[in-house]
């Protein structure tokens, strides 16, 4: 048994504890062992990342899920990964480039790819070196990347196979287009958020008549080079007479016609809208309706081309500028509104998405669509909360194809062939040496690369060796929990249900778990940007992993955000205090063997109603801690077992048990001691998942594991253990009676609190039982009461009537009263209490302002104002004991 020291040392245990598990390697497992297999395959964090307060409690919650099942004898695998993230670690080279006054371009292809590969190799393990450090148990040596040989061979013969059946096809359609990444973006990836902008409202003349014209509005002037047509309405009588009629293209010398479109809303500005099909998708739609050609007038970086004449080279917004500018100057620019609408932005750079005509890959999504909305609509899959299930279902029934070519270096290059002689295209997971129709080796690749999505939608199987046929697919495919956040489902949780039943005709997973978003006690999204994010190493660092992973918890909860701050984490320090003194507490009072934890052979005769009620109050907590589990419920269960150690075991078990450890009674305190341990050990048995560090740590220094051994391993209490003990699964009674105890004594240590009496300070008190067998009872208790209570002196009379006013108080038992006389400065105290009336007064008043306050109720968000009501309503409540206090010590003072 090792020693305990006064002061936990998280630092020291954690780099002790993880050292030992990764050595014996206890989180690996074998597809070859027993027990029902239970698998996870970690949501990959990018290679460019680092560890944040989301990927905290995500990788919390998984390895929570993990070592509870391991616990419970199942065959538990959690694959870890990390994500090549295309764009994004792009991005970071070509930084690192820039630095050094070099460009991608400059370097090539080939040597930038080698460059990006040192990267990773240096930076890339970053983020599972941090896992580590949170305590995740994953099975490192299964550890995969969505590059890798295995992952890259997978994502070749997905890309074949689909092109096979047709559901990859090449075309030309307006797509996302990111000016700084210069590549394609999914729909996905370019984010929406409503921007203040302007609506331009110009003059377009009618070809050949000076002074007739057609008012157009516009949010993108800029385009206006690219415009073919002007639509209207045919139903809008307004324009009915210019329908077909031609007009000068404004700076250009151009001339295009006025088409008519069911699609043009003749509410939107003036009713006639320009038709820029290279550069708008509803544009492209109505200019394939009329045969109208698209221009495309900007470059790959947001520059104007050739097409924009005068205006090419400029940027994008500097071309806007100089335009409107040129309108006024020629009178065609009538004026310009305010108007707020949604704009696309880069999810990666956050730079503003241009709408662009391009050529790209695609995937038909639509076919695949429908097994992957049937395994959720029958319950195979399960959403948890249940309401994603909607936001899942409407993103499937509208599902669109899946732009998924990237115009980047960093990725798995589509493997399509091209022969420049013959003009044939095919797909091959080899690079070929000749074309397989004319036998020319004048051949070459598509320069384009898939989207980092294409390999992270197969990962569920990938990552088990498909397409190989392996032992860990077979015994770990379908995987059981998914745990994730709400805003990739579109992103991959979706598309990883559609490739699993694609590809494997099944479902990749059982449970899709999604939690909250974390915010600060503000309510913001954590970000670098507004300064508000908490670094979990730093936390660590300050608190431990096991503080940290413990905090989270404490305050998740089933559909809500969390909203955190620093002092949030000082749950998680606290409670791990309370469970190291309550440890070295036990170690005192039993000598230097390990104490009996394990089915001890209980005594019903030595059995008082503390210990049943404890042993009772256990067997409750496994049971709910358990179903909470299975429910998803984390922080449910976190609080379960925080109120039973805590306050059950620490506050009341222990306090109780001292007046027996201290005794003479040595078969007595002998029995204390061991339903003490067994609770203590169950009680870390049912804590590890949440803190594996201190728990492992006190298994061994309790003496209750083996060397070489390990909590991780024990098995997960369950109610059935204590079927052992017929007085402990009858002890409801008993139980029942120990909680009214508890209120009794709560309630005159209360009394004690409201007088400003030191705990220290030995008092009176008088308890009047409510029945005569609550009398016998409590006398048989009296010595642990008057313990509990502090109590220099304890009275317990059936038939006490006290002769004067004092204060007290009513519970189940009976009242409890304290008598006052002597102890109290009955003057000053109400000089006191009136004082703090007078502030709670001005308190109130104050949080009245703002709830009477119209604009704040309006503006703040809902959590802000329940913030403000929640605080009025504990302030009325102190108020009103105060003044009852007041009362009292009036009427007492005469």
């Amino acid at each position: 048994m090792k020693p305990l020291g006064k002061n936990y040392d998280p630092a020291s245990v954690e780099e002790e504890w993880y050292a030992r598990w990764m050595t014996s390697k206890a989180f690996s497992a074998d597809p070859g062992h027993g027990g029902e297999p239970y698998s996870i395959v970690i949501p990959p964090p990018n290679v460019t990342g680092i560890l944040h307060m989301g990927h905290a409690l995500n990788n919390t919650i998984q390895d929570v899920l993990v070592r509870w099942r391991r616990m419970q004898g199942r065959n538990a695998v959690w694959v870890p990964g990390t994500d090549h993230a295309g764009i994004a670690t792009q991005n970071v080279v070509e930084r690192a480039l820039r630095e050094k006054g070099q460009t991608r371009d400059a370097l090539g292809r080939d040597a930038f790819v080698a460059r990006v590969w040192q990267w990773r190799e240096k930076y890339g393990s970053t983020i599972i070196r941090q896992l580590k450090k949170l305590g995740a148990s994953c099975d490192w040596d299964r550890e995969r990347f969505t590059m890798d040989e295995g992952l890259s061979d997978a994502v070749a013969e997905v890309f074949v196979r689909l092109y096979k059946k047709k559901l990859v096809y090449r075309g030309n359609y307006i797509i996302n287009w990111c000016p700084r990444c210069r590549t394609a973006l999914s729909d996905e990836e370019s984010e929406h958020r409503n921007l203040d902008a302007k609506l331009y409202y110009v003059r377009y003349p009618v070809a050949g008549r000076q002074k007739k014209h057609v008012v157009v509005a516009t949010t993108r002037p800029e385009t206006m080079f690219g415009d073919v047509a002007v639509a209207v309405n045919p139903r809008d009588e307004r324009h009915a007479a210019l329908v077909g009629k031609k007009l000068s293209l404004p700076l250009t010398g151009r001339v295009i016609e006025v088409i008519a479109d069911d699609f043009v809303d003749p509410q939107f500005g003036t009713g006639a809208v320009k038709v820029t099909p290279a550069h708008d998708p509803n544009d492209f739609a109505i200019a394939g309706r009329h045969g109208l050609q698209p221009v495309n007038v900007m470059n790959e970086d947001g520059t104007m081309n050739d097409q924009a004449g005068a205006y090419r080279g400029l940027d994008r917004f500097e071309c806007r500028k100089r335009v409107l500018e040129d309108l006024e100057n020629a009178r065609l620019l009538v004026k310009a509104e305010d108007h707020a609408h949604a704009v696309g932005h880069c999810y990666r750079c956050d730079t503003v998405v241009e709408p662009r005509l391009s050529l790209q890959w695609f995937v038909r999504m639509k076919p695949m669509a429908r097994p992957a909305i049937e395994a959720v609509k029958d319950g195979r899959i399960r959403f948890v909360p249940e309401r994603w299930t909607k936001v899942y279902m409407d993103w499937m029934e509208n599902i669109r194809d899946w732009c998924i070519s990237r115009q980047i270096w960093w990725g798995h290059r589509i493997p399509v062939y091209y022969c420049d002689d013959c003009g044939g295209e095919w797909v091959d997971k080899k690079t070929p040496a000749s074309c397989p129709s004319c036998s020319s080796a004048r051949i070459r690749q598509d320069p384009d690369v898939l989207d980092t999505w294409f390999s992270s939608w197969l990962w569920p199987f990938s990552t088990f060796g498909w397409p190989d046929d392996t032992p860990e697919l077979r015994r770990y495919y379908p995987t059981d929990s998914l745990v994730t956040a709400p805003e990739i489902i579109f992103f991959w949780v979706a598309r990883m249900i559609v490739s699993g039943m694609e590809f494997m005709g099944d479902i990749p997973f059982r449970n899709v778990y999604i939690h909250g978003t974390v915010r600060d006690d503000k309510g913001r999204k954590m970000s670098k940007s507004l300064g508000n994010s908490n670094d979990p190493l730093d936390v660590i660092r300050d608190t431990s992993a096991d503080a940290l992973r413990f905090s989270l918890m404490m305050v998740a909860a089933v559909c809500q955000d969390i909203h955190l701050s620093k002092d949030k984490f000082e749950i998680g320090r606290n409670f791990l205090t309370k469970i190291w003194n309550a440890a070295r507490f036990m170690r005192l009072h039993s000598g230097d063997g390990p104490g009996e934890f394990d089915a001890p052979d209980l005594n019903p005769a030595f059995l008082a109603s503390d210990d049943l009620h404890l042993l009772y109050s256990l067997r409750e907590r496994v049971g709910s801690v358990t179903e909470s589990l299975e429910s998803f419920r984390f922080g449910d269960a976190a609080r379960d077992l925080y109120d039973f150690v805590w306050h059950q075991f620490c506050d009341w078990y222990i306090e109780y048990a001292k007046t027996a450890l201290n005794g003479d009674d040595a078969a007595r305190k002998a029995e204390v001691l061991k339903v003490m341990h067994y609770a203590f050990a169950v009680s870390l048995k049912l804590l590890h998942p949440f803190i594996p560090f201190q728990t492992e740590e006190l298994w061994h220094a309790m003496g209750y594991g083996k060397e070489g051994d390990f909590i991780m391993r024990a098995p997960w209490p369950d109610q059935k253990d204590f079927e052992r003990w017929p007085a402990v699964t009858g002890a409801a009674t008993a139980a029942a009676y120990v909680e009214q105890k508890h209120e009794l004594i709560r309630i005159g240590r209360m009394l004690r609190a409201d007088y400003g009496l030191s705990a220290s300070r030995k008092i009176t008190y008088l308890i009047k039982p409510a029945s005569g067998e609550d009398a016998l009872r409590l006398e048989a208790e009296r010595d642990s009461i008057a313990s509990l209570l502090r109590a220099g002196e304890l009275t317990i009379d059936q038939g006490l009537a006290p002769g004067k006013v004092m204060p007290g108080g009513m519970s189940k038992l009976g009242a409890i009263f304290m008598p006052i006389e002597g102890l109290v400065d009955i003057r000053a105290e109400l000089l006191k209490l009136n004082a703090q009336l007078e502030a709670i007064a001005g308190d109130m008043a104050a949080i009245d302002r703002k709830l009477n306050n119209v604009s704040f109720i309006k503006k703040a968000p809902e959590d802000v104002v329940q913030v403000q009501r929640n605080r009025r309503q504990e302030a009325l409540e102190k108020s009103e004991k105060i003044r009852r206090l007041v009362e009292m010590l009036t009427v007492a003072g005469g």
